[in-house]
C-alpha cells in the first residue's frame, strides 16, 4: 500500500491489517524507516495525511524499476 503511487492513510492500513493505530504508527517507525532503512514521506491532504515509501534524493515516489540489483 506504501508503494502505491497514491500512497496510504493510517486509517487504510488499519483497515486493511486488523491494526490499531498506534501499532501501525510503531510499524513505520520500527519496521519501515528503522530496519527496512525506507524513506517514509507524508503530506496532508485535506484533513489526511497520506504516507507513501519515497525515493532518497528528492521525495518522489520510489518505482519498480528502480528497486531491482544490476544485473
Amino acid at each position: 500500500m506504501l508503494r502505491q503511487p497514491k500512497g496510504a492513510t493510517i486509517a487504510a492500513i488499519m483497515k486493511a491489517t486488523g491494526w490499531q493505530q498506534h501499532s501501525v504508527r510503531g510499524f513505520f517507525a520500527g519496521v519501515v524507516r528503522k530496519r527496512l532503512k525506507l524513506k517514509l514521506g507524508s503530506k496532508k491532504v485535506g484533513d489526511n495525511r497520506i504516507y507513501q515509501i519515497t525515493s532518497a534524493d528528492g521525495g518522489e515516489p520510489l518505482s519498480r524499476q528502480s528497486r531491482r540489483r544490476p544485473a
